[in-house]
């Protein structure tokens, strides 16, 4: 009865959009990628919306999301070689990843969105249950040329298993690691592991969360080009907010690809 809302259609169990804050490359200074944020219907908070999420009704919500980000995202930005659009997505909300893809990839189709500029991020958050489904769903989403992620990452349940197991094409570093970052040994080093053995993986980092001047130098000389956060732009309702280009970004050198 769940994989027939895919054949039937999907309904949002209630109203919500979408809010977009970019994720930047220094090297480029450029916008690398919009990630769409859900928000109430007048700008209400994520914990607004997800407090309203059930059991019953998440699987409508996940691929309602979907396609409010996609429908949004192909008003706004959307180009072939333009940003990448980055949609979370509930990963115990997948039944059958070759059915749950569908509308999906029909919203991208019906938009002219391009599907290989399409990012889905899992969260680390969420409790993984049943490590051969999760390693189902990447293999799907990347069989259609999506690109895959895990956000949040360092934050939840199972660290540096969930890249060995699942091996997506970005992780995401949860802003836990990088605040103050420039002040934390430890943090550091954690960091700069977790960088480079992602550069030997061909695994891309996103460091989230960006607040000051000091974690974006000190992220940037360890090779982490790509970020996120308020130091750049805070999230736009259903726009694209303006982004703040800090004079302190030094001149790439050895920056991950």
């Amino acid at each position: 009865m769940k994989c027939s809302t895919c054949r039937d259609g999907v309904k949002a169990p209630f109203e919500f959009t979408m809010a977009f804050q970019p994720i930047v490359s220094l090297s480029q200074q450029k916008v690398w990628a919009y990630e769409a944020l859900v928000r109430g219907p007048e700008g209400q908070g994520a914990l607004w919306v997800l407090d309203q999420v059930t059991d019953e009704n998440k699987y409508a919500f996940d691929q309602a999301c979907r396609v409010k980000a996609i429908e949004l995202a192909a008003q706004l930005f959307n180009a072939p070689d333009g940003p990448i659009l980055s949609i979370n997505f509930l990963p115990n909300a997948v039944y059958v990843p070759a059915a749950c893809i569908r509308t999906t990839m029909e919203a991208a189709d019906r938009t002219g969105f391009p599907v290989n500029r399409i990012m889905l991020e899992f969260t680390e958050g969420e409790r993984i249950t049943d490590v051969a489904h999760i390693k189902s769903i990447i293999t799907e989403y990347k069989a259609r040329n999506l690109i895959t992620a895990i956000d949040d990452f360092g934050a939840g349940f199972s660290g540096l298993g969930l890249l060995a197991d699942f091996r997506p094409d970005v992780i995401k570093l949860d802003m836990g690691l990088i605040r103050s970052i420039h002040k934390d040994e430890g943090r550091q080093a954690i960091v700069g592991g977790i960088v480079s053995t992602c550069k030997l993986l061909g695994v891309k980092v996103i460091a989230e969360g960006i607040e000051t001047i000091e974690e974006m130098l000190t992220l940037q000389s360890m090779g982490v080009d790509l970020l996120q956060g308020y130091l750049f732009a805070r999230p736009a309702l259903k726009s694209l907010p303006d982004i703040h280009w800090p004079v302190e970004i030094e001149a790439p050198q050895a920056l991950q690809a």
